[in-house]
């Protein structure tokens, strides 16, 4: 990467993970997609029941395959038949893996969900929490943040799961009421009552969509 887009992704995520400190989550710097799986790891124990939603950084950093061949019980609703109990154990799993569709520069978290088990996962259930987020995630504020989920994350995502939507033909937010919608549930998360719970790990990287 562009050395001057580096160090600007630096001191970008030095404001993030101060706003995310100053909202009860936990941040961390990644200067590329192995010190990403480095920091990813060393926050897992071994021994460690771990799932995941639907993050594509969480694959593109290599996460998945690491503990897919280490010491983990990972349980991949992909490669079960029974795909709703998959998710429903992911309440009770000791690490939850996903994305962000968006953040912005003072550490609030948004997200979109079509089926809502990435959302409901983040608000409440597993005991932990890691997000692995590309810079590209960063948006100044709430509203741009939102912006970003509805017409970059949403369209594109539509358009690979090869839903009949709007966004998928026009590759903007149009507000549908499409069967198909993935917009379903929007979390705006804040705040993290529980201290610990929450890490986010941004990666100087362009990362998921």
């Amino acid at each position: 990467m562009n050395p001057n887009i580096t160090k600007r992704n630096e001191l970008l995520a030095q404001k993030v993970i101060k706003g995310l400190e100053s909202r009860g989550m936990t941040g961390y710097y990644a200067a590329d997609k192995e010190a990403a799986l480095k920091q990813a790891l060393a926050l897992i124990p071994e021994g460690s029941t771990v799932t995941m939603g639907g993050g594509m950084s969480v694959h593109e950093i290599g996460l998945v395959k690491a503990l897919v061949e280490g010491n983990y019980n990972f349980i991949d609703r992909d490669a079960v038949e029974d795909k709703r109990a998959a998710m429903l154990a992911a309440y009770d799993a000791d690490f939850y893996l996903m994305s962000a569709n968006a953040m912005t520069e003072d550490g609030i978290l948004v997200n979109i969900d079509g089926n809502s088990n990435r959302v409901s996962a983040l608000a409440q259930g597993p005991r932990k929490v890691i997000v692995i987020a590309g810079m590209n995630k960063v948006c100044d504020d709430v509203d741009g943040a939102m912006k970003r989920a509805r017409n970059v994350a949403a369209p594109i995502n539509a358009q690979r799961f090869g839903l009949n939507t709007p966004c998928a033909k026009t590759g903007s937010c149009m507000n549908c009421k499409s069967p198909d919608t993935i917009c379903c549930q929007f979390l705006i998360t804040r705040f993290s009552r529980h201290p610990g719970r929450i890490h986010v790990i941004l990666v100087n990287d362009n990362l998921g969509f």
